[in-house]
Parts: structure tokens; C-alpha cells; sequence
């Protein structure tokens, strides 16, 4: 896996580590050079704090969870939080990115979600799919001679289709460091989500507390679907028993790899 070259896109800074900071680190650990995107600097996502303060904070706190999951970067854009929309600038932005880190491997939400943030960075990504070839697009980087493969974050929602678990990583050897990254973003986790939530008197004061809170609250349920994806891959005994995954589907519009070299391709 040495040599590989993975880039996460996220609408927001915490997005790229809930959904794939198990595999990030697992890829870290193998060889594997990934870089974190966040499309948005996050400057909305908080009940009090907002504005280019809220900003400052939201990088700082990606930059020390990117330190803890060992990636390798984390650029976070200087885009508005809940204002992002698909347009040919951010398309551009998005190409140089992928483009710039070489990359093999491209990942990114579906859009299918309730954020619109979400939304327009999955289109952002999906655009970017086949241009990332073509010399004449954003012909002040070097085109890709050959285009990636890009693959979807796991979601659950169900229209207009659900998440189709391609492949699903087992990330229980790596749990305590995701959890490291998720608690680095402490105005989200312990401030921002559980004001949503409407359980924000349940959070912890002592840090160990806290963190502990954290692992036990966002471990998440895993999916029939996943599941069996996981038994494909580990066969029944291992993918049986595993407490903690990450799942991704394929997208049609990079290179279309099979199961089985996905299965190749992420971490073990």
C-alpha cells in the first residue's frame, strides 16, 4: 500500500473523519499518503461562536485531528459554512486538488443528504470524476494520466436509492484513534451536535469522561448490508464479531474497479 495517494472531500471540517478517519488511519499506518479536503471552513456550525472566530477554531481543530489519525494533510477551504453551491470556480478548485495530490483513490459523500453543503460537495467531486483527464480542463495542473477511482462515504438515506456497501473496512484496531480524531473537534462533538441533539446536559465535564461519552454515543449501529459486506471480505467468523466499520460504495464516473480489487485496494 506504500505508494498509494488518497484524497477525502468533506463539506466541513469533522466530515472527512466521521465517515472515513478508521480507513484514513489504517491507510496511514500501511504506507498510504491521504490528505483531508474540507470544502467549507465551517464558520456556521455552532449555536454561539460564529464568523471568521468559529473559523480559526474549526481549523485548529482539524489540523490536531489530522495530526492524531496521522494524515498526512488537511486543507480546509476558505468557503462560507451552509453557503456552498457547484460552481465552476469551486469545480476548478476541486480538479487542482485532486490533481495536485496525485491521487489514486478519491472519496466523498453522496448526493443523496439533508445538508446542502453535503450535496454540493458530492456534485463537486462527481464533476470533477472525468475531468481530471482532460488537459485542457484547468490546464494550469498537469492533467491525471489516469483517472481514479472515487468512491462514496456510507449514508443511510433511502431515496432514490441506499447506500450499496461495495466494500467495508473493519476498523475496531483503530476505533480509539478515530475516536482521537472525532474528539479533537471539540465545538462539534461536545458542543455543536448535542445542542442539535437536544442532549448537550449529558456531556461529560472531565475530559476522560467526555471522550469515553464520545466513543459510546457515535460508534453507530452497522447495517445488515454492511454486515454482509463484511463477511464477504473476512469471511463469517471476523466480519461476524467486528464491532466498528466503515463502508463505501463505488462511483460509476471514475474508474470502474471490481470488488475485488476494492477489497485489494483498502486497508485490511
Amino acid at each position: 500500500m506504500s505508494g498509494l495517494r488518497v484524497i477525502a472531500f468533506g463539506a466541513h471540517p469533522d466530515d472527512c473523519e466521521y465517515r472515513f478517519g478508521g480507513a484514513a488511519a489504517k491507510f496511514g499506518r500501511a504506507g498510504a499518503a491521504v490528505k483531508f479536503v474540507s470544502m467549507t471552513n465551517g464558520d456556521a456550525g455552532h449555536q454561539e461562536m460564529d464568523g471568521g472566530a468559529l473559523a480559526k477554531v474549526r481549523y485548529a481543530e482539524a489540523q490536531t485531528a489530522g495530526k492524531r489519525l496521522g494524515i498526512a494533510e488537511y486543507q480546509v477551504m476558505d468557503n462560507h459554512d451552509g453557503a456552498l453551491l457547484p460552481t465552476l470556480e469551486l469545480r476548478r478548485q476541486t480538479i487542482r486538488a485532486i490533481r495536485q495530490w496525485n491521487a489514486d483513490l478519491v472519496l466523498a459523500p453522496r448526493p443523496s443528504d439533508y445538508h446542502p453543503d453535503h450535496r454540493y460537495t458530492a456534485m463537486l467531486v462527481q464533476d470533477a470524476a472525468f475531468l481530471v483527464v482532460v488537459p485542457k480542463i484547468v490546464p494550469d495542473v498537469a492533467p491525471l494520466r489516469r483517472n481514479p477511482i472515487f468512491l462514496y462515504f456510507e449514508d443511510d438515506f433511502q431515496d432514490p436509492a441506499p447506500f450499496r456497501p461495495d466494500v467495508a473496512v473493519d476498523i475496531d484496531d483503530v476505533w480509539d484513534t478515530k475516536v482521537d480524531g472525532l474528539d479533537a473537534h471539540a465545538s462539534q462533538f461536545y458542543d455543536w451536535l448535542p445542542w442539535l441533539e437536544g442532549n448537550a446536559d449529558q456531556v461529560p465535564s472531565d475530559a476522560a469522561a467526555r471522550r469515553r461519552w464520545l466513543s459510546r454515543t457515535r460508534a453507530g449501529r452497522i447495517s445488515p448490508a454492511v454486515r454482509a459486506a463484511l463477511e464477504r471480505r473476512y469471511g463469517t467468523e471476523r466480519g461476524g464479531k467486528t464491532e466498528h466499520a466503515e463502508a463505501f460504495q463505488l462511483c460509476e464516473f471514475g474508474r470502474r474497479a471490481s470488488v475485488v480489487e476494492l477489497c485489494g485496494l483498502l486497508p485490511e
